[in-house]
């Protein structure tokens, strides 16, 4: 039987004040246990069981997803202990991980903020202008936009590749080729990858939210040509992970939390730049992608496992991967109106409330194994972990769930 929008909706609305608590929950551990007040900026890594690593050094990944997190929270809610946090992280970023050289952010600083990495990977200059510009957007503040459109004019004259289009995946400090290109370890070494493309398509909707710049818009365009042409594979319909220079496919495995975040980002860009053939072309892609992860790559529970390599499934839980499910089955839902994505949605909810969420020390554990059990081993904070893909899954859904339901009370 079809569930009325009625009754879709009041499903939705029963998460509401779940969803806000949880979203302040997050905010707070990292704007009360994460902050360094002996050293500056945020602490480079908080274990399992919420103890801070003394030493630890800090990643730019970590830092920049700092910076737009807090930005994001303040711009939706306007606490000033957002706002708070978001100045620390600026100014720590600004003064520690610009190269004032050469331009660009480094990887990694020490836990006293001098440069230990200084390589210059794409993704973080991605993230760099995703963290800038959503700073810009909630305080005006015209240096910090002038730092986004640096890293802007960096991926544009020295990552791009002007002959088969895309972006390489790192250089040297000064912008020289590098023999290894990996953004972490356990990535295969090769010029061009999918992450690093998401993950640079979606700060350029943000700068275009801030900066609407035809020459902008173009290459957001082009971005999404690439993945329709380049990476979604035609036969399977899930995104290829690594590259030769000319797109030459170099990996088999699927990624079903990439999959499923990249289909509503790439919805997201295509809805900024409003084109409409970009558009159209867009939904039908990313509604795949979604129904494959629902087929392919979900338990009986609602969990999404974390990934695929030939006939072997990783069948972990990872909390990035449950925290952009939601949101990709809410964008696919609001695409076409099929229950089952509305229907997914919650059971994910209630798997992330009932299994990840780590009441005691505070934020999300980092996976759970088929097993049922936390991953002990990996940071509560730290290089990767951080609160961005949790608090924006949040942030999202807080912010669509409620107009569906202004939307809804004004045409009752």
């Amino acid at each position: 039987m079809k569930i009325k929008l009625k009754d879709k909706r009041q499903q939705l609305q029963l998460m509401l004040p779940e969803l806000k608590n949880e979203l302040s929950q997050i905010l707070d551990f990292w704007s009360t246990k994460a902050v360094d007040a002996e050293h500056g900026g945020f602490v480079g890594q908080i274990n399992s069981a919420g103890e801070v690593i003394s030493g630890a050094g800090k990643g730019a990944v970590l830092n920049t997803r700092l910076l737009w997190t807090f930005s994001a929270a303040f711009r939706n809610y306007g606490e000033q202990t957002y706002l708070k946090m978001a100045d620390r992280a600026y100014d720590y970023l600004v003064h520690y991980f610009w190269d004032k050289e050469n331009s660009g952010l480094y990887w990694e600083c020490d836990y006293l903020g001098n440069p230990l990495n200084t390589r210059k990977q794409a993704y973080v200059q991605g993230f760099g202008i995703y963290a800038f510009s959503e700073y810009y957007l909630v305080t005006g503040k015209e240096e910090s936009l002038e730092y986004a459109l640096s890293l802007f004019d960096l991926l544009e004259s020295k990552f791009k590749d002007f002959e088969f289009e895309g972006y390489l995946e790192a250089l040297s400090r000064n912008f020289q080729p590098l023999k290894d290109m990996r953004l972490s370890p356990k990535d295969a070494n090769f010029p061009k990858s999918m992450n690093t493309h998401l993950h640079i398509l979606e700060p350029y909707t943000n700068l275009y939210k801030a900066w609407p710049n035809q020459h902008l818009k173009e290459r957001i365009l082009v971005l999404l040509n690439l993945f329709h042409n380049q990476i979604i594979d035609r036969e399977t319909g899930h995104f290829n992970l690594f590259f030769d220079m000319d797109w030459t496919v170099q990996s088999n495995i699927v990624s079903y939390g990439h999959d499923i975040e990249g289909a509503w980002l790439l919805n997201e860009a295509a809805i900024e730049t409003k084109d409409v053939a970009a558009i159209q072309s867009v939904r039908k892609s990313a509604l795949r992608l979604v129904d494959i992860t629902l087929d392919e790559g979900t338990d009986t529970d609602g969990s999404v496992w974390y990934e695929k390599e030939g006939d072997h499934i990783d069948k972990d839980r990872h909390w990035w991967v449950q925290a952009e499910a939601m949101v990709g089955l809410m964008d696919a839902w609001e695409i076409c109106s099929d229950e089952r994505y509305i229907q997914n949605l919650t059971r994910i909810w209630e798997y992330i409330k009932k299994n990840l969420l780590d009441t005691k020390n505070g934020e999300w554990f980092w996976s759970i194994n088929n097993g049922g059990l936390p991953n002990l081993k990996e940071d509560k904070a730290g290089f990767w972990k951080c609160p961005y893909h949790n608090s924006r899954a949040l942030i999202e859904l807080i912010k669509r769930i409620s107009k569906l339901e202004i939307k809804n009370d004004r045409s009752s």
